[in-house]
């Protein structure tokens, strides 16, 4: 330890002692070379002070030199040091205590800062220090370090004034507030003042780094409104025309994308996109063979940095390929030992150290690129590099095997669970009598975690984790493997007796089901009939009791009716057809046909009525405007002035049950409608509280009673019951035979084809010139259950039949003369109906078939035409008040379009039968209809034709139908808009006379006739079944311009022209007419005229629609004939 030093280090220690004693020795006399007063006066040079530790370096010095060639003794050198120390001690704690005792003074405030003769002192503060120190006892020995530590040049720029004033050491507090921001910018690398602060202090110069700034002006007022420019979007042009090219994409709109294209309407939506290149590229997916599936695999490059690719197998490569790092600042500073100079170019900064980048200091962008693994789904625990795997031979693990024991050292700490888990791969190969399988470690200690805490895996998991499994699949999938294990027997006997018990188990089992399943059904069927039975036993009382009601009050009505005919009332009425559910589902429209009798509002005629109809469809706004002026020419009419009008709204009422859009397609009746219709019921009762009314309904039905014991009101009608008995053609047949009027031959009530085939033959000996014979449904509605067959012209006996009835002669009507006929023509009947009769609506009835089957299941009846070639169908409307009194309403011709057996229109008066023959029928009628206990309205249908054997008038009956019909609505709206009134006596309708003005009597001269009365006497040619499907494309505004166009109109003063009823608001199809003229054939002329009209006007060559027009043109036509030659006639005669 003695001799550390030799002479080589001799030679250098002494010269680096001296230059470091020269160095602080001359630091320290310029710090301190000024003079400082002390406590006491006392006056004390600096230089006296430092000039004895000055002498003991020297010594120290001497002594190193005089000891020349020998060895330097550690412990002296470590004494003379020790005691250098100890002196530096003392002199700097002498130097504290006469800095402490100083009394300070603040500078002069009137002192400019900024004055060209003081200069600030600038001096770098430790400020650590600083923190925990009071800076006025900052001790002289840390005031001169920091001195020490500034360049020289900058001790020229002291702050020393020109006069002779003592400037107090240490910093003022303003420079201490510059420091501690000098210091706040320099740890802030952020801060505007960083990089001149460590340029001004440290003598670092930062590279400049140019950034733009975007300077944002000031505003001195808020600026209101949007900052962004709109985006283009597609030209209204383009909106409103599809057609049209699509504008031009600038660049700056096909920067905001395709998805902001389309949104904004510049690409259409339905336009095909196509990117190219496209973003999704085909590749060969690569199919790797069986010997390379099971490869372990390779160990993956961790990633430890982002971007840089750690591969251990190139680690050490890469390692020595790495530039050194260089030494930290601080550390290669504190080795320098050359001697410091305040000049701040000898500095070691930053900026002029090399510029070594390494791993650890590069930056993202500076790494090189290197290419990434896929994306996988990181692995619990440890990173796996190796898999482990061993083998279980003849259902043994072989736990001696060196992969075994590598596993369970590996899988320490969760072995529990892996043991159990091959103690179930073990007992599972052992089943199955697998030889060897292979297992992989890693997969069995996953599939242990998963089913650790939950049941035993199944065969399919645990072959998840065996290597060879397709072999293991292969032996486990054989018949019988699992029963050649150790107890291969046991699980074989085992396997049958469980297969049998579950195969009786479940046969029982079936048995039981089947039959608790019959028992439920048994069981719910029987609970249902009960309950159905007591729903029909309820519904069956409350019928009773709506019935009984319904007697009780028309029992009522009949005594008050003579006194209600003469107060005021109100009419309820709802035109629902009350039909079977067969013919209302085979009525297209049905809702509008219900309609068809808008015109019962006339009833408000008279001045004690008011009227409330229940409308079965909804109506426009424009269709109420309407009826408000039709309705509202009462007082015109009356007076003959057209401006004469009034408002009649307060007399009727239109109402919409609110149930018809609930039932849009269940072909209701329109008084089932309103019984599910609460409000509708509620505003009635509120309309017709106070006051006497009454119904009169449609077609009767059993909901019309349910709706009159709701309102508490009588029905004008039969009992629903009765109505629909005589109703049918059979009942209708009965009713014709009490009343003793003629009947066509027929027979009614046939229900069998036997009986059908005898009733034909006997009607057919019978009345040999009937040609065409008529099959009727006993519930055909409107002419719609008809069929026929033409008898005469096919059968092969005819002729010979003919000459045997004039063979007997008057004996014919003889049973025993016509017995022989009657066999043969019973014997072609059959034949003769299979292959000549048809039914008349095909659309109803594909075939006779289909026609006969109906009509054996509801019954009807066989009807003969009358024998000649012009007929005339008449109809007469009557109505049977509650006491029993029979009125004509009114009668008139039919008009026929589609087909002879359905009515079409009217032509009223009727003019082919004389009145009194009529009247008389019809009084017989009434007789036979009150004597059953009907009353209310009704209408008779007659024949009339010329017989051809005695040139005589017939008059047959034909039909009865209990209910309001069309053709007495139509009648209501004739008589309300020519206020006129049927005869009865003479069947003629006649108008009152025109108002003219008094006018001054003249002498009428010789020769000269009288004026002649004005023409009185009215006809009208009516309809509600006008159909064409071109009306829907006109509204009624232009309708009715059009018909005012072509002088389709009504004259008020004269009570002639043509009306309207609108019965459709929406599709406007359908639609009804009335034409008064003061003749028949005028008025038929009228009617034509109009409805070629109207078909002209809405018709094109190429769309002429569906259309009854031209079929009625053509029967009106006809009609007119008839007509002319009648007129001839009877001038003739």
């Amino acid at each position: 330890m003695s001799d550390i030093w030799g002479d080589s280090r001799r030679a250098t220690l002494l010269p680096k002692l001296n230059d470091t004693y020269q160095d602080f020795s001359q630091r320290e006399i310029n710090v301190f070379k000024e003079e400082v007063d002390f406590d006491g006066g006392n006056h004390v040079k600096m230089p006296v002070i430092l000039q004895g530790v000055q002498d003991d370096i020297r010594i120290l010095r001497e002594q190193i030199a005089n000891n020349k060639g020998g060895t330097i003794s550690i412990s002296d050198l470590e004494s003379a040091l020790v005691k250098t120390e100890e002196g530096l001690q003392a002199k700097t704690e002498q130097v504290i205590s006469q800095y402490n005792n100083q009394v300070r003074t603040l500078p002069n405030q009137e002192a400019n800062r900024f004055d060209n003769n003081v200069v600030a002192i600038e001096t770098t503060w430790d400020m650590q220090s600083q923190k925990s120190a009071d800076p006025r006892k900052i001790s002289a020995r840390f005031l001169g370090r920091e001195k020490m530590r500034q360049p020289q040049a900058s001790r020229s720029n002291a702050l020393l004034p020109k006069r002779q004033s003592v400037q107090m050491p240490g910093p003022t507090p303003g420079q201490q507030a510059k420091h501690m921001l000098t210091l706040r910018a320099v740890l802030d690398p952020h801060s505007n003042m960083n990089r001149q602060a460590l340029n001004d202090n440290f003598g670092i110069q930062l590279p400049l780094i140019n950034t733009k700034q975007h300077s944002r002006p000031s505003y001195s007022k808020p600026i209101v409104g949007t900052t962004i420019e709109p985006l283009a979007v597609l030209p209204k042009a383009n909106r409103v025309d599809a057609q049209l090219a699509p504008p031009p994409i600038s660049e700056e709109d096909a920067r905001k994308g395709i998805m902001s294209l389309i949104e904004r309407g510049l690409i259409p939506p339905a336009a095909q996109l196509t990117l190219d290149p496209s973003p999704v590229r085909n590749r060969i997916a690569p199919l790797h063979e069986p010997q390379v599936k099971h490869k372990p695999p390779q160990p993956e490059a961790v990633s430890l940095l982002s971007g840089v690719k750690l591969d251990p197998a190139t680690m050490k490569n890469d390692v020595s390929k790495m530039p050194a790092v260089p030494p930290h600042p601080k550390s290669a500073s504190s080795s320098i030992t050359d001697t410091r100079t305040p000049s701040a170019k000898t500095r070691v900064t930053s900026s002029s150290m090399p510029q070594v980048k390494t791993p650890a200091t590069l930056k993202t962008y500076e790494m090189p690129i290197q290419p990434l693994p896929p994306p996988t789904t990181p692995a619990s625990g440890d990173f796996k590099q190796l898999s482990h795997r061993f083998a279980i031979q003849n259902g043994r693990t072989r736990d001696s095997s060196s992969e075994f024991i590598a596993f369970k050292q590996h899988y320490c700490l969760t072995w529990g669970s892996i043991v159990t888990m091959i103690k179930h791969i073990e007992k599972m190969l052992n089943s199955y009598t697998i030889p060897v399988a292979f297992v992989n470690g890693d997969r069995l200690a996953d599939l242990a975690m998963e089913f650790e805490l939950e049941k035993p895996p199944s065969i399919d998991d645990m072959l998840t984790v065996i290597i060879n499994r397709e072999d293991v699949e292969a032996l486990i999938g054989r018949p019988g493997r699992r029963f050649k294990g150790p107890r291969g027997k046991d699980v074989a006997a085992t396997r049958i007796q469980s297969s049998w018990r579950m195969f009786r188990d479940r046969s029982e089992y079936l048995e039981y089901r089947k039959r608790k399943w019959a028992s439920g059904v048994i069981a719910i069927s029987w609970i249902m009939h009960v309950k159905m039975s007591k729903v029909k036993i309820k519904l069956k009382e409350s019928r009773e009791e709506h019935l009984e009601n319904f007697r009780r009050r028309a029992r009522k009505l009949a005594m008050s009716w003579d006194r209600i005919k003469q107060h005021r009332r109100t009419v309820i009425h709802i035109p629902s057809l009350g039909l079977s559910q067969d013919i209302r589902d085979s009525i297209n429209e049905f809702g509008i046909r219900q309609n068809t009798q808008m015109a019962r509002l006339c009833d408000i005629r008279d001045p004690n009525v008011d009227v409330i109809f229940v409308s079965p469809v909804p109506l426009s706004e424009e269709t109420l405007q309407y009826y408000s002026k039709l309705l509202g020419l009462k007082s015109a009419v009356e007076s003959g002035v057209v401006e004469d009008q009034c408002d009649m709204g307060e007399k009727y009422k239109i109402i919409v049950p609110e149930a018809i859009k609930s039932f849009p397609a269940h072909r209701m009746c329109l008084s089932s409608i309103l019984k599910y219709s609460p409000r509708t019921l509620k505003r009635i009762q509120h309309l017709i509280k106070g006051c006497d009314a009454y119904i009169v309904t449609g077609v009767p039905h059993k909901d019309d009673l349910a709706i009159a014991d709701y309102l508490d009101v009588p029905i004008l009608s039969p009992e629903p019951e009765v109505a629909h008995l005589y109703s049918t053609k059979s009942g209708c047949k009965r009713i014709f035979a009490s009343a003793n009027v003629e009947v066509p031959p027929s027979e009614f009530d046939v229900y069998s084809i036997g009986q059908l085939h005898e009733c034909l033959a006997q009607l057919v000996t019978e009345n040999l010139t009937v040609k065409r014979w008529l099959f009727k449904l006993d519930d055909g509605y409107d002419g719609r259950g008809i069929g026929y067959c033409d008898i005469a012209e096919h059968l092969e006996c005819y002729q010979w039949a003919l000459k045997e009835s004039r063979r007997y002669g008057e004996k014919w009507s003889k049973k025993w003369a016509q017995e022989a006929a009657y066999i043969k023509i019973h014997a072609e009947i059959p034949d003769v109906l299979a292959k000549h009769a048809r039914p008349v609506h095909s659309e109803l009835y594909e075939d006779w078939s289909k026609f006969l089957d109906a009509f054996l299941s509801q019954g009807g009846v066989i009807e003969a035409t009358p024998p000649s070639d012009s007929i005339t169908t008449l109809t007469v409307d009557m109505l049977i008040e509650p006491t029993g009194r029979a009125n004509v309403l009114c009668m008139g011709d039919q008009i026929h379009a589609e087909t002879p057996f359905s009515c079409w229109g009217v032509s009223m008066p009727q003019s082919s039968v004389e009145p009194d023959v009529l009247n008389a029928s019809c009084k017989k009628v009434a007789e036979a209809c009150k004597s059953r206990g009907i009353i209310g309205y009704l209408s008779v249908d007659f024949v009339t034709f010329i017989d051809p054997k005695s040139n005589d008038q017939k008059l047959w009956a034909l039909d009865l139908s209990l209910h309001y019909s069309d053709s007495l609505a139509m009648f209501q709206l004739m008589s309300y808009v020519s206020n006129g009134k049927l005869d009865l006596n003479t069947h003629t309708f006649n108008v009152p006379p025109p108002k003219q003005e008094q006018k001054k009597r003249r002498r009428r001269l010789a020769g000269q006739e009288d004026e002649q009365p004005p023409n009185t006497s009215r006809y009208a040619v009516m309809s509600t079944r006008l159909l064409h499907t071109n009306l829907a494309v006109v509204h009624y505004s232009v309708f009715f311009q059009m018909c005012r166009a072509h002088g389709i109109g009504y004259d008020i003063k004269e009570k002639q022209g043509t009306v309207f009823t609108l019965l459709d608001s929406f599709n406007r199809e359908n639609l009804g007419m009335l034409t008064l003229g003061d003749n028949l054939q005028g008025a038929l002329a009228t009617f034509a005229r109009n409805m070629s009209i109207i078909h002209q006007e809405i018709s094109a060559p190429n769309m002429q629609g569906e259309t009854n027009f031209k079929l009625a043109i053509k029967d009106i036509e006809s009609i007119l004939g008839t007509t002319v030659e009648n007129a001839e006639d009877s001038e003739v005669a």
